[in-house]
């Protein structure tokens, strides 16, 4: 079933606060949780049409979220075993 884009973004703002806590526990720093709750967004919106409406939205966007934080954690740690060598 198809989401509408007016209620995609109605359910997405209450998810904003929850995320940017959750966010933060993961990167206990400001600028980094901005970044990744962004980069969450932007995603979200990219892959909305995967979203299957009735479905736990908040435990999609952690997924997205989390994700996202390994896969920069990962290539900062390469990057900076590189820098060091």
């Amino acid at each position: 079933m198809n989401i509408t884009q007016i209620n995609f973004d109605k359910m997405m703002e209450k998810e904003l606060t929850p995320l940017r806590n959750y966010a933060l526990s993961l990167t206990h720093n400001l600028d980094e949780t901005k970044d990744l709750v962004q980069e969450t967004i932007l995603k979200a919106y990219r892959y909305k049409e995967k979203f299957q409406a009735g479905t736990n939205l908040r435990g999609w966007l952690y997924t997205i979220l989390k994700n996202s934080f390994i896969n920069n954690y990962r290539r900062d740690q390469k990057r900076n075993t590189f820098l060091v060598q």
